[in-house]
């Protein structure tokens, strides 16, 4: 690592408790340190095995990244002691609440510690709002970390500031979003389920707070490179005049298989080996990848949907089926697996999915479109099938099918409540499931898709080495706070 004569900085990074900001924003802490800087973690204690692995890593290779814990306050909100992420198992509305409300409580620690330590600058989660103040307090800079990328903000933006929304007739007709690059048509339908609901509900408090201190906040960080959507990195910054920089894909800082085989999860080492020796035995872009994330949970009539539209597309398949606590899989058909040996692997609860990407027999993706998923996808060179279920996942899916052209739509209408599982219906059948696979893996268009995947892959990874746009932008963006400081 390189010796800097200058003084180095110490970056303060506060993720919110949900792995969508979590991962990257570990990823964003280790990019940091890898230029010579001094990067501390702020996080609770049932969240911090999460970064234990990843910090002792990074500081085995010499890098300076260090972990602070603060208290959860769940019970000052009526939350079960240890509810401390997004990630909890049975979810209710109520409990949602709550939990955003114990967010704006946090301020007070993170104050405490600015007030100890001394940073040169604080990039905390989006939904912090407090954040900005907290760090003016104490005359620094604080940097928001958006987790989606420029694309669906620009979009979100869009549909708060003008409600084309409510001119249409119905949840289900279409209409164009304004002043935009593309064109751009949605529905009410997939909309997020805050922004056409009535009253104002603590998410729904909590979010305009967020974007009244924006406006006051020094930049962003975004986990995205220019070439993925650079009409939209520009945009951004020309409607709304603020400072904004691109530094991804931060995923690509994990280089060691050791640490991308832990990111997200350190799963045994049987789970990893499993997933590597069953695709080992495959030939290349022969197996589709099924993951539809940590928050997502779909009912039993839906999860044999899926089942039973893998086995018809007659496609091998790899399929991360999310653990629910007392979950007997009741849904799963008799003598399924038994049936699938050798074409399917189910795998419960977590999967190396950055291992399992960027090998050689995967051929597609069939994502619920989360930002960091995507980019995982664009990362790996790999073609997708989008399923999207709330929030920005359908800007996501307009990216990677409309302008991108690398991905199929499965067909998904509606959004759901973030995170709780759905009624017990199907929104998406087995024959538009076996329809999408059979189009990104056998379609007319699929060698089109698979070669301007790969091209993008190619992309991203140039985008983080040296001299690559991503890599100069964090150049940049430590340069501006190191003349801050000074």
């Amino acid at each position: 690592m390189e010796t800097k004569p200058h003084q180095q900085l110490h970056i303060f990074f506060l993720p919110f408790m949900g792995q969508g900001h979590t991962l990257p924003l570990i990823d964003i802490a280790k990019l940091f340190a890898s230029r010579g800087e001094k990067s501390t973690i702020i996080t609770t204690p049932a969240n911090a095995p999460l970064f234990t692995k990843a910090i002792q890593t990074s500081r085995s290779s010499g890098l300076e990244i260090e972990l602070l814990l603060i208290k959860f306050p769940s019970a000052e909100v009526g939350l079960p002691e240890g509810i401390e992420s997004t990630n909890w198992g049975s979810k209710t509305a109520e409990m949602a609440e709550k939990f955003f409300k114990a967010l704006t409580l946090l301020e007070q620690q993170v104050e405490q510690l600015l007030d100890q330590y001394h940073p040169q600058c604080l990039v905390a989660s989006s939904l912090f709002h407090w954040a900005t103040d907290v760090a003016a307090k104490f005359g620094i800079p604080r940097l928001i970390f958006q987790g989606p990328g420029f694309f669906s903000l620009r979009a979100a933006m869009s549909v708060t500031r003008y409600q084309p929304h409510m001119k249409v007739a119905s949840d289900s007709e279409s209409f164009v979003l304004p002043n935009l690059p593309h064109e751009i048509k949605m529905t009410r339908n997939k909309l997020p389920s805050f922004v056409k609901q009535n009253g104002e509900t603590e998410l729904m408090k909590l979010l305009r707070e967020c974007r009244e201190t924006e406006k006051r906040s020094y930049g962003i960080v975004i986990n995205s490179f220019y070439e993925l959507e650079p009409d939209y990195a520009d945009h951004y910054r020309k409607a709304f005049g603020r400072k904004s920089w691109h530094i991804g894909p931060v995923s690509l800082c994990n280089k060691a298989e050791k640490d991308i085989s832990a990111r997200g999860r350190e799963g045994s080492v049987d789970d990893v080996h499993e997933c590597l020796q069953w695709l080992n035995s495959k030939k290349p872009r022969s197996v589709v990848y099924v993951c539809f994330g940590s928050l997502n949970s779909f009912s039993d009539c839906q999860l044999l949907e899926i089942a039973l539209g893998l086995e018809a597309s007659q496609q091998q398949f790899i399929w991360v089926v999310k653990k629910e606590n007392n979950d007997e899989e009741e849904w799963l058909p008799e003598g399924y697996e038994q049936r699938m040996e050798g074409r399917g692997l189910i795998v419960r609860g977590w999967a190396p999915q950055l291992l399992i990407l960027q090998h050689e027999a995967v051929g597609a993706f069939l994502t619920h479109c989360g930002w960091n998923s995507i980019l995982e996808g664009v990362t790996a060179g790999v073609p997708m099938i989008t399923w999207p279920v709330f929030a920005d996942q359908f800007y996501n899916e307009k990216l990677v099918t409309q302008i991108l052209g690398i991905a199929v739509a499965v067909g998904s209408q509606k959004s759901e409540d973030g995170g709780v599982k759905s009624e017990a219906r199907a929104s998406v059948k087995r024959e538009a499931i076996k329809m999408a696979i059979t189009e990104i893996m056998e379609g007319y268009e699929a060698d089109g898709m698979r070669r301007k995947a790969f091209a993008l892959g190619e992309t991203a990874r140039r985008a983080v080495e040296e001299g690559g746009s991503s890599f100069s932008d964090l150049t940049s963006l430590i340069e501006e706070l190191r003349s801050l400081g000074s």
